[in-house]
């Protein structure tokens, strides 16, 4: 992930991800506009590079993932509020929220990271 850190004026720090592919060109002037980082971001998405097909739901996602060796991880202290899968040949575990609408750009790299060469996160 790429960005750059700025202050707030109450002197709270934030990362504003590739600030450079905001639409104006300046990030400063984007930035302390009354607009949220959202807006100003560009969205991101997931894809599956074997069959180029963007992630657009929990249920693609889980398909690929089992043909991929992961597993539905049902215990834990949190099992109501995430989604999570393992692999019997690793210590790795991916943790999703339940909402899908919450899935970002911080998942997607976790889920890049451990399949190597599968995945990759694009932007919109």
């Amino acid at each position: 992930m790429s960005g750059v850190w700025v202050f707030n004026k109450n002197g709270v720090m934030r990362l504003i991800e590739n600030p450079y592919n905001q639409s104006g060109g300046d990030w400063s002037e984007s930035s302390s506009s009354g607009g949220s980082q959202q807006q100003r971001m560009r969205r991101k998405i997931l894809v599956h590079l074997p069959t180029n097909e963007a992630v657009s739901s929990y249920g693609s996602l889980e398909r690929i993932l089992k043909r991929l060796g992961w597993e539905r991880y049902y215990n834990g202290d949190n099992a109501d509020h995430l989604l999570q899968f393992h692999k019997k040949t690793s210590i790795d575990l991916i943790s999703l929220p339940r909402d899908f609408s919450k899935f970002n750009s911080i998942h997607m790299y976790d889920i890049v990271v451990k399949n190597p060469n599968v995945f990759h996160v694009r932007d919109m």
